[in-house]
């Protein structure tokens, strides 16, 4: 039972085969509104998508944390370590022999005084210098056989030292080791040097590299495949080790230069060591040699460690380089996310690789397109999103502020439009039965119950989705003259845009409606181009141009109700003449105001219900939107910035259900809304979207 047992005995432990399979996809909503932001601002899509991946999102590292945490680990590094490690080592053993050997002439009583007398002297007159000491007492004769073994310490801890500086983890594998053990290893480092000047001379062969790996591959637990693989592991280390030795004083390098033929007590290691070095460099030529770094700690590391730390610091800095994104084609694929683990843990690679998907699906799942110039633009998908996530904003602001909720109305208020869609709180439209059951029944096949019966549960329940009978004809009027950009109004203008666009693509299909912007020229637009307009900084705000285009719009839906949105910033400065240019004046001529107001009088004329959002607080402007509005019968609202959408949407909301009489037709001021002022009362009608 117990062997069936362990043949049958699961074990669990971390995924490390690259991203999680489990793990959700990545939400795009967050970036889309972020990027949508940037567009609208007048940066490009692609810009966008880098500065979000730069930013992070809510719950999201960035790639600027990312690289702040590299840049804190590089300062980490240098600021905690030295490279006096192994000169300190060295000197702690040899002064620890040396106390020895005076304990032991001290204490031997049978020793020849003369011979006392001289050892005392050879101690006495050592050289200050470590390596000059050391080098000194290669031939003494030790009385002790403590300060013996202390010496012998010495050269064995060269050895593996000057080893583990070209091959990670030689200190720890070489200690206590043998002579034999010392002798394969000058064998492996002769055969290496043979097969990497071969390969120099370009004389080298796949056989050659098998027989080396099949003599001495233990010495290679990476277990390299070939010997391009093993050349550059060896050369990143051997650069490693040379960018040490920059690093150090020119006494440092003197010292440890001539300690080195002491390693394992013969010049034999090192002698091999500096010929693989100059192998390994003409192999490699292109890494970095002649760098260095500046150590400033207090924590002594070891040739070996010292290395280590070199290696750790170049990865870093490729690190920083990746995480930048600065080059040209620069893609998050390009960033390892293994060295990102190493160096910063888990997380952090974790953290890179969403922002990897993120990317990917950005560009991959039809969210930016690439138009004839060749330069990205946001899809018609993204636009759709986009304006679902600002639509979503107004509403929630709209609820929040009334205590109504997103409904959809049926009976004679509506007809279906021949699609469904999921229940929501709230929700007073005819279920779609057949749906719904469809829905419950699929659901109980996915979990494994039985298809019968059917237990409707209420996250089956789809109903019918319906729009109004009634059509609209809605021209939305939007200043693109200058003052809209240089006073922070160019975003949240287009976001009302796009919010408005939504709502009635999506919830009033029937209702007709037209972007019109209006600077110096008017100009009909669809919502990619209004989208991603970028500040005009010509002077004049035509809206004689802007209220022709409105009105021909109307004359082309004579069956519609006309509802006529105007938002801007500033009066009238230019008109339309006979010619077809713009005539500008500041101040506004009273020409202008004539044919803007003559074009409004057209717009009364053929039925529309007029709304004026007016942006900012100069007395003028005020008096004179207001002055216009009487004239039409119109409203005015006054929002600030970030009211802007929800009065845009729901004053066209209002207007809907004033005109099938729903909304009690009331145009009147009526209570107070918080940061809005207004003549016209926009806040009590909800229309067919909100109550």
């Amino acid at each position: 039972m117990t062997g069936r047992s362990d043949r049958h005995r699961s074990r669990y432990g971390r995924y490390r085969g690259g991203p999680d399979p489990l793990a959700p996809p990545v939400d795009l909503g967050e970036a889309l509104d972020a990027i949508g932001e940037e567009v609208m601002a007048g940066y490009s899509p692609e810009r966008a998508m880098r500065e979000f991946l730069r930013r992070g999102g809510t719950d999201q590292q960035g790639l600027e944390d990312l690289a702040r945490r590299v840049f804190a680990k590089r300062q980490e590094l240098l600021k905690r370590h030295n490279l006096d490690g192994t000169l300190n080592e060295v000197r702690e053993l040899l002064d620890r022999a040396v106390l020895e050997e005076r304990k032991q002439l001290a204490r031997d009583v049978d020793l020849d005084d003369d011979e006392r007398a001289l050892s005392e002297m050879q101690l006495q007159n050592l050289s200050p210098s470590t390596a000059a000491a050391v080098s000194e007492l290669s031939g003494y004769r030790w009385k002790s056989r403590q300060a013996r073994e202390d010496y012998e310490k010495i050269k064995d801890l060269l050895g593996r030292e000057l080893l583990d500086q070209r091959f990670a983890g030689m200190k720890q594998a070489m200690e206590g080791a043998t002579d034999e053990d010392r002798q394969a290893i000058n064998e492996m480092l002769g055969d290496l040097n043979d097969l990497l000047e071969k390969r120099n001379a370009g004389e080298d062969t796949p056989e050659d590299f098998d027989e080396f790996m099949a003599k001495h591959g233990a010495f290679f637990p990476e277990n390299p495949r070939n010997l391009d693989e093993l050349l550059d592991t060896l050369a990143q280390r051997s650069a490693a080790a040379q960018r040490m030795l920059n690093s150090m004083t020119p006494e440092q390098r003197a010292e440890l230069m001539q300690l080195s033929a002491q390693a394992f007590g013969s010049p034999e290691l090192s002698a091999q060591l500096d010929r693989l070095d100059g192998n390994l460099q003409s192999a490699r030529p292109d890494l970095d040699w002649g760098g260095s770094a500046d150590f400033s700690g207090e924590e002594g590391l070891g040739l070996g460690d010292g290395t280590g730390a070199l290696q750790d610091l170049a990865e870093l800095d490729e690190l920083a380089e990746q995480l930048q994104q600065s080059y040209a084609g620069a893609r998050m694929d390009d960033v390892d996310f293994d060295a990102l683990a190493r160096q910063l843990g888990d997380d952090a690679a974790v953290s890179a690789r969403q922002l990897a998907e993120l990317e990917k699906s950005l560009r991959s799942n039809g969210y930016l397109k690439r138009g004839s110039d060749g330069q990205f633009r946001l899809s018609p998908k993204a636009m759709r999103q986009l304006g679902k996530s600002l639509l979503r904003d107004v509403a929630e602001r709209i609820s929040g502020r009334q205590g109504a909720r997103d409904v959809q109305r049926s009976g004679a208020a509506g007809e279906f439009s021949g699609s469904t869609r999921p229940w929501e709180f709230g929700d007073t439209a005819p279920w779609d039965v057949t749906r719904s059951v469809l829905n419950a029944v699929v659901r109980s096949s996915g979990e494994g119950g039985p298809v019968m019966p059917v237990r409707l549960t209420i996250d089956d329940v789809e109903v019918v989705d319906t729009e109004a009978r009634t059509q609209a004809a809605v021209a939305l009027l939007v200043d693109t003259s200058f003052s809209m950009a240089l006073d922070g109004r160019w975003v949240p203008m287009k976001k009302t845009a796009l919010a408005l666009h939504q709502l009635v693509r999506s919830r009033f299909r029937g209702d007709a409606l037209e972007l019109i912007g209006f600077g110096r020229y008017a100009e009909v637009m669809d919502v990619e181009q209004l989208t991603a307009l970028d500040a005009m900084w010509a002077k004049g705000t035509n809206l004689h141009h802007g209220l022709l285009l409105a009105n021909r719009h109307f004359r082309k839906h004579p069956n519609a109700q006309p509802v006529l949105l105007i938002v801007t910033d500033g009066e009238p400065t230019a008109h339309l003449g006979a010619d077809g240019e713009a005539w500008f004046s500041y101040p506004p001529h009273p020409l202008t105001l004539a044919n803007t107001v003559q074009e409004l009088e057209n717009a009364r004329r053929l039925g529309a219900q007029t709304t004026i959002f007016r942006l900012g607080d100069d007395p003028g402007l005020a008096r004179f939107v207001d002055s216009l509005a009487r004239k039409v019968d119109g409203s005015v609202v006054a929002p600030e910035l970030d009211d802007l959408g929800v009065a845009v949407v729901d004053s066209y909301l209002g207007s809907r259900d004033a005109k099938r009489g729903t909304g009690g037709g009331n145009r009147g001021t009526t209570g107070d809304a918080p940061q809005a002022r207004r003549s016209g009362g926009w806040w009590g009608e909800r229309g067919s979207w909100v109550e």
